[in-house]
């Protein structure tokens, strides 16, 4: 049997053996304890990146919105713009071709007031008139297919907007009053629009 100074002895030889285990145990507690903080603070790291990158995309995706909307608003202005120019010419051209030969046909139209007094002054019985009249029928059957059309005035309430007037006279009658009563030269529509006004006599 052990004796107690044995025991005693046995015990003490233990105690350091004992006392390095804990420490060792407990240094690597420690370890195990920075290890878990370092992986925390990464993981945080991961996510705070993570985070910032989503938001720097988001911001991104913004901006690319916003320049597309921009892009898109520049579009939808140029296209209008260019429609507007593509009509705008269509209406030139249109006029253009119906009223190319204005020039030409409003120098015409003393012509055609030579020709109507013409008619006026030769007597109905003379041969020459038939020659004459055939001229001008002519000449205005060209001219209304080019849309030329005599304005039909006489009789009609004055209209500043078609008529020119050149003197004004009393009124025969209450109902005559502010009406044409005679037409000193004819006036003409070319496809519609006013060629030359109608100088008028007035009624007042």
């Amino acid at each position: 049997m052990q004796t107690d100074e044995e025991k005693n002895n046995k015990a003490e030889q233990e105690t350091p053996e004992t006392e390095a285990t804990q420490q060792n145990d407990n240094a690597a507690e420690t370890n195990e304890e920075v290890k878990e903080a370092e992986k925390s603070e990464k993981k945080e790291d991961k996510k705070d990146k993570k985070k910032h990158a989503l938001h720097e995309l988001e911001q991104k995706v913004q901006e690319m919105g916003e320049k597309m909307l921009e892009q898109e608003n520049k579009y939808k202005l140029l296209y209008a713009d260019f429609e507007n120019h593509r009509k705008r010419t269509n209406i030139e051209k249109a006029e253009l071709i119906l009223n190319g030969g204005k020039d030409v046909i409003k120098s015409l139209l003393p012509v055609i007031d030579d020709l109507e007094r013409a008619l006026q002054a030769i007597a109905e019985d003379d041969a020459s008139r038939e020659g004459v009249q055939l001229i001008y029928n002519k000449m205005m059957k060209i001219l209304e297919q080019k849309g030329l059309k005599p304005m039909e005035v006489k009789g009609e309430k004055f209209n500043e907007d078609l008529h020119e007037a050149v003197t004004r006279i009393p009124a025969p009658a209450e109902e005559q009053k502010g009406t044409v009563i005679d037409v000193i030269e004819k006036g003409y529509y070319l496809n519609d629009k006013v060629l030359r006004f109608a100088k008028v006599v007035v009624a007042f």
